[in-house]
């Protein structure tokens, strides 16, 4: 049986972000349980951590398959310690043309699954009185973003559902916090133009897109006996973008600028969409 005090669970960690947070963790000596949506990404991220942790299939937006997921690991691996909420999907649209469905599909996968996933973990972690609960939220959900209302919402959820998370466990050892990504250099961002890369690095100070372990290194931070004390916070990596209390860097949000989009047509660029 693995030691229960370094496992890790980090959902949409088959590719993007979330595998460089698995691998992280994994370095750091925890043992990781990945998830995926299909058995093939699964078994990647098996392959990827090897002895260090293993991938399991999990659709977020189900509730009984997390309590069962969730089940499944405790009674193989013990207590959860580390949970990671990263796994997202985008549904990108101007608020005239979105469908209801696209709407909720955003808010159930990226929302709801972090309030399944997180009191799935806590009734353990409660008795254990210790344990992380790490969501990936957004820039997005700070400033808003054009055609992607539905995302804005969600990111800024986790947001708000930290907090209010923080101050319930706080006094049982158990620390929430938020990391919210900036751009991030992802195969989408190489595929841009050049002339509009330019225009969305003029908004970031350090003047580059983020890499996905800079994140994970963040994450690794907030699950680390270092950031004991930290609780309710949003940890902002993002390259001097957005900064709490100062103005927002571009007048229609930082992703894409209103012009590049039509009520014919979904946005031309989205903000890193955190897939399983």
């Amino acid at each position: 049986m693995t030691d229960a005090i370094n496992l890790a669970l980090v959902t949409g960690a088959s590719r993007g972000i979330g595998a460089a947070i698995a691998d992280e963790l994994a370095a750091c000596g925890f043992f990781v349980v990945g998830t995926a949506t299909s058995e093939s990404g699964a078994t990647a991220i098996g392959e990827r951590l090897a002895d260090k942790g293993t991938g399991r299939v999990l659709d977020v937006a189900d509730a009984a398959g997390i309590d069962a997921l969730v089940g499944a690991i405790e009674a193989q691996f013990g207590a959860i310690r580390v949970l990671v909420n990263n796994a997202g999907i985008t549904r990108d649209q101007l608020l005239l043309r979105m469908k209801d469905d696209d709407f909720m599909a955003v808010i159930n996968t990226n929302l709801a699954s972090v309030f399944r996933l997180s009191k799935a973990v806590l009734k353990r972690m409660l008795r254990e009185r210790q344990g992380r609960i790490i969501s990936i939220a957004s820039v997005i959900g700070l400033t808003g973003n054009a055609g992607q209302a539905n995302y804005a919402a969600a990111k800024a959820g986790i947001i708000g559902f930290t907090k209010s998370l923080a101050r319930e466990v706080g006094s049982r050892g158990i620390t929430a916090n938020v990391v919210a990504p900036g751009f991030i250099d992802t195969d989408m961002t190489r595929a841009l133009p050049d002339a509009q890369r330019q225009a969305l690095l003029a908004d970031v100070p350090l003047g580059r897109f983020g890499a996905a372990t800079d994140i994970a290194k963040a994450v690794a931070f907030l699950a680390s006996p270092a950031a004991g004390y930290i609780t309710g916070e949003t940890l902002h990596v993002n390259g001097g973008m957005y900064m709490p209390g100062a103005p927002t860097v571009g007048a229609a949000g930082p992703v894409f600028r209103p012009q590049q989009l039509s009520l014919s047509s979904p946005t031309s660029f989205r903000q890193e969409p955190h897939k399983p």
